[in-house]
């Protein structure tokens, strides 16, 4: 029976349907999660997580099939683990018998307004060459740079072998350093 299938028997009622969705994917996606996070606990958290917000989203009525089921719990699974390292990231800690002003630390994080403008618009010229790129190569690159995906993570995600993965992020930087010729865009802090 297909994932489809599946989904439209559970939003009839038929918890059975979940059940079998759950244990066609969950080896496959824990496997995922726990090389990505390289924490059993917090792996079973995010595991959890993830199917609680796919049973959520199907119940909702929020699902539409692509043909890419496992590919959606896999990126609900990492959009998780982004959310759970950003909330985790803490000031660094500084022990006692250093002697640290708590300004030093502020003040060397500030810059000024042109250099804040500057580099706004920098990622804003940025963001605007990656929006060019082709599908596969935008989907790759942002795997890569925003989300810090290994080419191992971005092939099971995307469905594709490391090769291909990697193929496509260096053409994906190929078409950026082109695009940004031709547009003279300068990419410089």
């Amino acid at each position: 029976m297909s994932d489809n299938e599946l989904v439209l028997r559970y939003q009839s009622g038929d918890e059975c349907a979940l059940k079998a969705l759950i244990e066609r994917y969950e080896k496959r996606l824990f496997s995922y999660i726990l090389v990505s996070v390289k924490n059993k606990e917090l792996a079973e958290d995010i595991f959890q997580d993830t199917f609680i917000k796919v049973i959520n989203t199907i119940r909702s009525g929020n699902y539409y099939d692509e043909g890419k089921f496992f590919q959606w719990i896999m990126r609900i699974a990492n959009n998780l683990k982004v959310d759970y390292y950003r909330r985790s990231q803490k000031l660094p800690v500084m022990s006692a018998t250093e002697n640290y002003d708590a300004l030093d630390f502020l003040t060397s994080r500030e810059e000024s307004v042109e250099q804040t403008m500057v580099r706004e618009q920098v990622y804003a010229d940025l963001d605007r060459v990656v929006e060019h790129l082709p599908e596969e190569q935008r989907e790759v690159l942002k795997l890569r740079i925003y989300n810090d995906y290994s080419f191992k993570e971005i092939a099971a995600v995307t469905g594709v072998s490391i090769n291909t993965a990697l193929g496509r992020m260096r053409y994906a930087i190929l078409n950026m350093r082109k695009l940004i010729r031709e547009h003279q865009i300068s990419v410089e802090l």
